[in-house]
């Protein structure tokens, strides 16, 4: 299968060097995990021209800094892309604002949440197990680095995994080709923790402390990644 990347965001400049582009991660996750993927890349906030989505044989949306509510001139023709990949039930999977942009084109809501901002490593509960996550355990912790939210899923979605401080932190949409999910699998802790370091002064410092803290907590990520490896292989033409 070959899995088209729409880059919507950029390691910062000085995470650059060590860790790369966020394409690239997904690429190693994927990789690591034995399945037989390859990838293009498009860069839509380099004015990277989306494709026709039916012509592809899977979709992933990656984080950016950018909010969906922002104004972007990249933001319409990528809502576009979303609905017509969606339309065309082609395997489409989005991560942070790669999740929010796919709730907010199919009918949701995104907003900056009034709970600020989520670090560290988060434990989120299963809701749901859809056929390629069936031996989920109760509970998921997986990296995130966010303040945007979806507040309002889109009725064609269903929450697969949540918590009290993100409720709709999963998404599996009615099709069963549309998945995204708020956290981030994609990222190696020593990444997730120098996102941490980040946001000192931004952050206030107990969340700042509290996100360094979570990492004792035991990651799931090699977990989550071999779901979307499930997933993609599951809905593979």
């Amino acid at each position: 299968m070959r899995i088209t990347i729409i880059e919507t965001g950029y390691v910062p400049e000085a995470l650059r060097p060590e860790y790369g582009s966020y394409p690239k991660m997904f690429e190693r996750m994927l990789v690591s995990i034995g399945d037989d993927f390859s990838f293009d890349v498009i860069a839509v906030d380099d004015n990277g021209m989306l494709p026709d989505p039916a012509q592809l044989d899977a979709i992933l949306i990656t984080g950016s800094p950018a909010g969906v509510y922002e104004d972007h001139a990249w933001l319409p023709p990528l809502r576009d892309f979303i609905r017509k990949a969606y339309a065309a039930q082609i395997p489409m999977l989005g991560v942070c604002f790669g999740h929010q942009i796919m709730a907010d084109a199919l009918g949701g809501k995104v907003e900056k949440s009034h709970k600020g901002w989520g670090l560290g490593r988060h434990t989120y509960e299963v809701k749901t197990r859809p056929g390629f996550m069936p031996d989920a355990p109760e509970t998921l912790s997986i990296a995130c680095s966010h303040q945007d939210q979806v507040v309002e899923a889109p009725t064609a979605a269903e929450v697969i995994l949540g918590s009290d401080f993100t409720p709709n932190a999963g998404l599996l949409y009615k099709t069963g080709k549309a998945l995204s999910f708020q956290p981030h699998p994609e990222f190696v802790d020593s990444y997730a923790e120098a996102l941490v370091d980040l946001r000192r002064g931004i952050a206030p410092d107990e969340v700042v402390e509290t996100g360094f803290k979570s990492f004792d907590k035991q990651s799931d990520s090699s977990r989550v990644a071999n779901y979307i490896g499930a997933f993609f292989r599951n809905n593979a033409s």
